[in-house]
């Protein structure tokens, strides 16, 4: 991200290698018996970074727990704070239940543990932008999605363009005076330098086959909400649509790091398939047994054997 605020040294002009043009990208599945998630990611550095300042989860977890940082303030400092706020939030959110506040109180506890980390480390300055998306249910129907900063989350459903379903933090939306240099389209509140008091935390539902688009602005500035539908609901792999959506930024123009990572909540999980199964066989079964039982004509006394005994010794 390439911002006045904190402060960033000027970028060098440098020969466009083939390891800068390199899209980064995982691929994981996380299915219990209740829920069937397919997560992919796609990362690439900005074309004048000499590291990406982005960060995003690993998939390697077990928890539904997942994260897309930015660094601001330029370098080793910048991506240092985005890979720790990552850290930092997931150690936070990895154990008990999860909810609006627990996910509040972990991007507080990063802001403060990164911005003492910083003080320690290095007179400059850093910090981060961020997204979390946190599974609150065992059927992955429900979300907690917290963020600070410009950092966006999209749900991308049945309809013909992407759903925003997050605002950016910036100076222009919050109706603040940018500093000077600065634009109102920068982001006014971030994680590690003390500018956030209160992080946005919202709940999203997630139907079948939706998907939740957890991005940073090197895409979401470049890409818009049309296009991206188009691209994730593409027939090919996740992690294919990932790549494709962070190439479509860069042909549009985005010289900044650009990462996306898409939680995309699969068809029914087999538990949920032979549930149904199970409760369709009862429901035949008790239909089969209503229909087996004789009407009550059959069941006239004449038809026991006491019942003829009597008939035949009356007069």
């Amino acid at each position: 991200m390439s911002l006045v605020t904190p402060s960033e040294p000027a970028s060098h002009q440098r020969a466009r290698v083939a390891r800068e043009r390199l899209i980064a990208t995982q691929y994981g599945e996380f299915a219990t018996a209740w829920s069937n998630l397919g997560v992919a990611t796609a990362s690439a550095r900005g074309r004048h970074h000499r590291v990406n300042e982005d960060c995003h989860s690993q998939l390697d977890g077990t928890e539904p727990v997942f994260i897309v940082a930015d660094g601001v303030g330029g370098g080793a400092m910048a991506a240092w704070t985005s890979r720790r706020l990552v850290a930092d939030v997931h150690r936070s959110l990895a154990h008990g239940s999860v909810d609006a506040g627990a996910v509040r109180g972990a991007l507080l506890d990063a802001d403060r543990e990164i911005a003492r980390c910083i003080a320690d480390r290095s007179a400059a300055s850093g910090a981060a932008t961020a997204v979390v998306c946190v599974g609150a249910d065992p059927l992955r129907a429900t979300w907690i999605v917290g963020w600070v900063g410009d950092c966006r989350v999209y749900r991308v459903g049945h309809g013909s363009a992407a759903q925003l379903l997050t605002h950016d933090d910036t100076y222009g939306h919050l109706g603040e005076r940018p500093p000077p240099g600065g634009s109102l389209d920068d982001p006014a509140r971030m994680i590690g330098n003390g500018a956030v008091s209160n992080p946005n935390v919202a709940r999203a539902t997630l139907g079948w086959n939706e998907m939740l688009v957890l991005v940073s602005d090197g895409v979401h500035k470049h890409v818009d909400p049309e296009a991206m539908a188009r691209l994730l609901r593409d027939d090919t792999p996740l992690v294919c649509r990932c790549l494709r959506l962070v190439q479509a930024a860069r042909t549009n123009g985005s010289e900044d790091d650009a990462t996306v990572l898409v939680i995309h909540r699969r068809t029914q999980p087999r538990a949920l398939r032979h549930g149904v199964t199970l409760v369709a066989a009862l429901v035949a079964a008790a239909l089969l047994f209503t229909w087996s039982i004789p009407t009550w004509g059959m069941l006239l006394p004449s038809s026991t054997p006491q019942s003829r005994a009597q008939l035949e010794s009356s007069p």
